[in-house]
């Protein structure tokens, strides 16, 4: 199997895997998931789906490449910045959609999908460039980073319409509005 055929696949199951990731916390509601996955339908839980799916595939995409004996560099480190750049292109596309038609379950979606085949094809780049210098340290190092800051504002949230769970209400996981 070709590196081209392994992105292919990652677009299709990266983007499968965003949606009963989006219910886990539902069936296991607890604080260890509450950081990797949505807790309530706020856009910013929402990017949980884009970070996670990208983390969660990245352990099958990285048998696929040893399998397949694909030579690729920069994985730790491609892990780390290729959802944080797909969080960003989501929100600087999403947010203004979002302030001109509100919620839009397609416009949600079909941007996902956009967002993860530019997620695949960076990343399809990115391991081919040669050996960035700490990529391991830096990649694992910033995954956790971002691991905390999501933890922290599912419990600490922002008080603007990103944090806010409309149809609940709320910010974060249990800060109800009165």
């Amino acid at each position: 199997m070709k590196l081209k055929t392994i992105k292919i696949i990652a677009c299709v199951l990266t983007f499968l895997l965003c949606f009963p990731m989006h219910f886990i916390y539902d069936y296991f509601p607890n604080s260890l998931f509450s950081i990797f996955f949505p807790v309530n339908e706020s856009i910013w839980e929402h990017m949980k789906l884009i970070f996670s799916s990208y983390i969660f595939y990245g352990i099958f995409d990285y048998l696929l490449l040893k399998k397949n004996k694909i030579i690729f560099h920069n994985f730790f480190l491609q892990l780390f910045i290729i959802p944080i750049i797909g969080i960003s292109i989501y929100l600087l596309i999403f947010i203004p959609l979002y302030n001109k038609f509100g919620e839009s379950m397609i416009i949600s979606i079909s941007l996902l999908f956009l967002v993860i085949i530019i997620e695949q094809f960076i990343s399809y780049y990115l391991i081919q460039y040669k050996n960035i210098k700490f990529q391991n340290i830096i990649g694992i190092i910033g995954i956790i980073i971002c691991y905390i800051i999501f933890g922290y504002l599912t419990y600490q949230p922002l008080e603007n319409y990103l944090f806010f769970d409309i149809p609940n209400s709320k910010y974060g996981i249990n800060i109800y509005v009165k």
